[in-house]
């Protein structure tokens, strides 16, 4: 077992801008916890490609992580959490969370006519992993599934208010209101920023489930029971980084369009030296970046 830090970052990556819906409600949730982000700008989406694609990208952005000190990660990407989570889990000695089983779980508790709805990219939906935890929790539960692939791109677009994101958002949610489900997972990081759109298509009596508050909490207490939350002493300058593997301006906008703080820069840096040809070792230092 590796040593820690417990006033080292925490890790949170995702395919592109969609996981800084998770390190936001980290930031708000887990104020003293800095933040090390990375977003894989330069190969998403990753909703249409394979489990042997994700997996391959993940361990390389985990090879990133680690090389920065983080002390947990989080997979702040659906897709990658389906496909991926399992075997990272298993090849890295490090806590790593993703963002499926918490939201699951709150789901399964507060549905009342035991029809759950999910919505996500085609790689998520088509996983099946948010029904098999739910039929763990409890067997009698419906879950229908929905892919929404238009979504994704019209939060990175910023259309988040617009004429044209309601009419695709009804055209994906019309089924799932005609199954009368009393509860929606929003199964993509990226969906928190299409909220009220989806709120004024379902309507009040359908519960949202934001699986990115539930990851901050389930954080917070993987922190606590590993004895891994930020002492906060003294100061810190710079508590959170950013950096991607593509467009760090694009990237840099769109943070500050919806992160609590200023992110003044993002770094871009070349993922593929972080590959997994050579077991065992890493790129040094934080520093890797162009």
């Amino acid at each position: 077992m590796r040593k820690t830090d417990r006033n080292a970052p925490v890790g949170v990556f995702d395919s592109g801008v969609g996981g800084l819906t998770v390190a936001r409600e980290i930031m708000r949730n887990l104020p003293s916890e800095k933040i090390v982000y990375f977003g894989d700008t330069a190969r998403l989406p990753y909703g249409s490609k394979s489990k042997e694609t994700i997996t391959r990208y993940s361990r390389q952005i985990i090879r990133f992580l680690m090389a920065q000190q983080v002390k947990a990660i989080v997979i702040a990407c659906n897709t990658a959490s389906a496909f991926a989570l399992d075997e990272v889990r298993h090849e890295f000695d490090i806590p790593i969370l993703g963002v499926i089983q918490a939201g699951v779980e709150v789901a399964a508790a507060e549905t009342r006519n035991k029809r759950i709805g999910v919505i996500g990219t085609e790689g998520t939906v088509g996983s099946g992993i948010h029904a098999s935890y739910i039929k763990k929790i409890d067997p009698s539960i419906t879950v229908i599934g929905k892919a929404c692939p238009l979504f994704v791109p019209l939060a990175e677009e910023g259309w988040v208010h617009d004429p044209v994101t309601t009419e695709v958002a009804r055209r994906y949610l019309e089924p799932l209101k005609e199954q009368e489900i009393d509860t929606l997972i929003l199964g993509c990081t990226h969906y928190p920023l299409l909220r009220s759109t989806i709120r004024e298509v379902m309507g009040d009596e359908v519960r949202l489930v934001n699986p990115a508050y539930e990851t901050a909490v389930q954080l917070g207490r993987l922190l606590e029971e590993n004895d891994y939350t930020c002492e906060g002493t003294g100061p810190e300058e710079f508590p959170y980084r950013f950096y991607v593997s593509d467009l760090a301006d694009k990237f840099n906008s769109f943070a500050n369009s919806i992160l609590p703080y200023d992110v003044e820069m993002t770094r871009k840096i070349d993922i593929e030296k972080y590959r997994n040809d050579r077991p065992g070792t890493l790129p040094e230092g934080p520093g890797q970046a162009e």
